[in-house]
């Protein structure tokens, strides 16, 4: 897993991603949310182009100058970004959509609010061709991601861009998912209806099957004041030119897991890492009662423990060979 260096051609670092990021996302975004509490208008700009940008300057590899016709990076990397910044939101009561920064419902006043963190990575493979882009010919897919960091408290003053690195030939199962929804879903569906496009492969940010294709964090920056007056904070970031063989995939979050997969990692692990505090902590649980079992397992889930990646190959991916016929045309970014 180590970048082509031929085609690193842009000189950069930290400090010139730190001023790509005020310049082109954050300033801009924040001349839209002063207008948008006038318009009442989302604040969300579309995030597709900027990663572009991003994408470049994190890797030092430019882009091909084709738009969304052509590769990426001319390296050949697939970029792709998801924004979960600024989302529309719904109220529960009366279902009118609710800005982001807007604390109760317009119509009712309502503050009982559906916060959307739903936004995801679509990969679109339409043929033999593109399927065998992601599987064969592409070395990376740059997983670009803007969400917030404590959405889970409601807090969306901080902000945060992460990058992460899948190498399709060092990660069976990101081959697996693309290879399932072309044979079981795309095809399946258009030859059932043939008129109706199925809807691009959906990714998901912190899911089962993105741990399981092994992500590598290549920058992370935290964005805090970022309603007000914010400044990023560049946390990580591995150089361009860097190998990726040594850096540790990303560790997963026990509240993803069921049961049943827990007890696979445990049969799979114990005897090789004893010491491993999930393997102390299931080695315990799983000797309790079903009850006490599922209340400790429960417990489990929201303490915010970590799986290490070593221990996730014995797992096999869910099957999620299931589509939504999509109406219109889709654009790749």
């Amino acid at each position: 897993m180590q970048p082509n260096i031929d085609f690193i051609k842009i000189t950069t670092d930290a400090t010139i991603i730190h001023k790509f990021i005020e310049e082109v996302i954050l300033e801009p975004r924040l001349n839209v949310l002063l207008w948008s509490a006038i318009t009442k208008q989302t604040p969300g700009l579309r995030i597709g182009y900027p990663a572009q940008h991003l994408a470049s300057l994190i890797t030092g590899v430019e882009g091909s100058r084709t738009g969304a016709r052509g590769d990426d990076l001319v390296d050949g990397t697939e970029v792709k970004s998801c924004n979960r910044i600024d989302q529309l939101d719904t109220c529960k009561e009366c279902g009118q959509k609710v800005l982001r920064m807007e604390h109760n419902c317009s119509v009712c006043n309502s503050s009982n609010i559906d916060r959307k963190n739903d936004s995801k990575w679509l990969m679109t493979i339409r043929s033999e061709a593109e399927l065998k882009l992601y599987t064969e010919k592409i070395d990376r897919v740059l997983l670009i991601l803007l969400d917030y960091p404590h959405f889970s408290d409601g807090q969306f003053d901080t902000a945060r861009i992460q990058a992460f690195e899948v190498w399709p030939q060092n990660s069976p199962n990101f081959i697996q998912i693309c290879e399932d929804y072309y044979y079981k879903i795309y095809l399946e569906h258009i030859k059932a209806n043939p008129n109706k496009t199925p809807a691009p492969k959906n990714f998901w940010p912190e899911s089962y099957q993105f741990y399981l294709c092994k992500p590598i964090k290549v920058f992370e920056a935290l964005i805090n004041d970022f309603n007000t007056k914010p400044t990023a904070e560049i946390i990580s970031y591995h150089l361009a030119s860097e190998s990726r063989d040594y850096l540790v995939p990303e560790s997963a979050p026990l509240s993803i897991f069921k049961p049943k997969e827990l007890d696979q990692v445990f049969d799979a692990a114990a005897m090789s890492y004893p010491n491993n505090e999930f393997i102390r902590d299931w080695r315990t649980i799983r000797k309790l009662n079903d009850a006490r079992k599922r209340l400790e397992y429960n417990k489990m889930k929201l303490s915010g423990k970590v799986m290490e990646s070593s221990l996730l190959d014995c797992l096999a991916l869910r099957d999620t060979s299931k589509a939504t016929p999509h109406q219109g045309a889709y654009s790749r970014r």
